[in-house]
């Protein structure tokens, strides 16, 4: 039992972390992918690496960008998780068991 309610401090812990970051840098995703976007537009259409890389560069801030909200999204599981410890552990304090 204090294995699991370590590890949920845990994954609390990296999901607060993660929600900060968001925070911080969520606005900065939104510039970054407008910036890729507009110098992907302003490549020629023959320079078919230079398009790729940026085309790339996208889908990379997304998948960060993904990543980072799937973590801060574990929070709410883990509070919930571990208020029902916690529930639990004082019931087993007044009623025993």
């Amino acid at each position: 039992m204090q294995d699991e309610e370590a590890k949920l401090r845990d994954e609390l812990a990296q999901a607060q972390d993660a929600e900060r970051a968001l925070v911080l840098v969520g606005k900065i995703f939104i510039k970054i992918e407008a910036e890729y976007v507009a110098a992907w537009k302003a490549t020629p259409a023959r320079d078919g690496e230079a398009r790729e890389r940026l085309w790339q560069a996208v889908q990379i801030a997304g998948r960060v960008e993904a990543h980072l909200k799937t973590l801060a999204s574990g929070r709410k599981l883990a509070e919930r998780q571990l208020a029902e410890i916690a529930r639990l552990g004082e019931r087993k304090r007044l009623f025993g068991g």
